[in-house]
């Protein structure tokens, strides 16, 4: 009898194991510790979110990055890393900035950042598909295409030298982002 009520109990917790496991694939836990959200709100004085993308940041205009704030950082973040590229590019998705270990207290970055390696504050830059250091503008071939600027909030410094791709970046972060947002600007010539 207590045999038979140990089995009984234990396929329960087995389906109730499977019930959890399918309810929370389908329904994601975002929340960091803490009961915070794992979102960080990214924005821009310069244009909002899938909004048009002035001509001053783009190859047309200035080529200068644009201005761009965020917040929701959560506690423990050890540095945040900034992507930002175009998924509509006719050979596949066009990478227009890498940047990474930027201090975890900064807040946005400022219009026209330097394009050197290492910036004042500590980030490095990697290397876009224009094979520059920073930020390299919206220059689409035709038609409207989509520019997304991704920050991700890290549990770590990273171990990259300047110049890293934006490929050896995704691999370094893996395992490591706490939070992450995103903003969509669109741009067509």
């Amino acid at each position: 009898m207590i045999r038979m009520l140990r089995n009984q109990s234990a396929v329960k917790m087995a389906a109730l194991g499977a019930f959890a496991l399918a309810f929370f694939s389908v329904f994601p836990i975002t929340l960091a510790k803490g009961g915070k959200s794992m979102e960080i709100k990214i924005t821009s004085t310069a244009f909002e979110n899938g909004g048009e993308i002035p001509v001053k940041y783009t190859c047309d205009g200035d080529d200068i990055s644009p201005p761009l704030r965020w917040d929701g950082v959560p506690d423990g973040t050890k540095s945040l890393a900034l992507i930002c590229d175009d998924p509509d590019a006719p050979m596949g998705t066009w990478v227009h900035w890498v940047l990474f270990n930027i201090p975890p207290d900064v807040t946005g970055l400022p219009e026209k950042v330097p394009s050197q390696p290492h910036l004042e504050n500590g980030a490095v830059h990697g290397i876009n598909d224009f094979r520059n250091y920073g930020y390299g503008g919206p220059c689409p071939p035709g038609g409207t295409h989509r520019y997304f600027f991704k920050i991700y909030a890290l549990d770590t410094v990273l171990n990259l030298k300047a110049g890293a791709t934006k490929a050896q970046l995704l691999d370094a972060i893996e395992g490591h982002i706490l939070a992450k947002g995103e903003l969509m600007g669109k741009y067509s010539r």
